[in-house]
């Protein structure tokens, strides 16, 4: 994905997120309101299903992203499982400031945070 192209998608998310008008217009022609945006096929789908694991990918910010799955109807531990199966599908995020911060998946990530405690543990007692 281009990085115009990821803006796009996180301004019609934030849209989305923040005014009701727009809100309605998807609701009742979401084919029509996404066209004026520049997307690729990949992200009108993603955006129409919703599929929050393959936009967290592409690189939507996570600020964006909690408040749309809200908005769909996510609940948290949803939203949660759904970012890890996308990471699980898709791979590393692909673009925007998660790629940028050398995250290396769930299980890395989960397995380093421990390693930490545990180390925090052993020093301190």
């Amino acid at each position: 994905m281009q990085d115009m192209s990821l803006y796009y998608v996180q301004k019609l998310l934030y849209q989305l997120n923040r005014d009701s008008a727009i809100r309605e217009k998807f609701d009742a022609d979401s084919a029509g309101l996404l066209k004026t945006f520049d997307l690729t096929h990949e992200e009108i789908e993603a955006i129409k299903t919703p599929d929050l694991g393959l936009l967290y990918v592409m690189g939507v910010n996570g600020q964006i992203l909690v408040s749309f799955a809200a908005l769909r109807g996510f609940a948290w531990p949803d939203y949660i499982a759904a970012l890890q199966d996308g990471l699980e599908r898709f791979g590393p995020v692909r673009a925007g400031v998660y790629a940028e911060t050398g995250y290396e998946g769930v299980e890395n990530h989960t397995a380093a945070i421990l390693a930490r405690k545990q180390a925090a543990a052993e020093e301190a007692g």
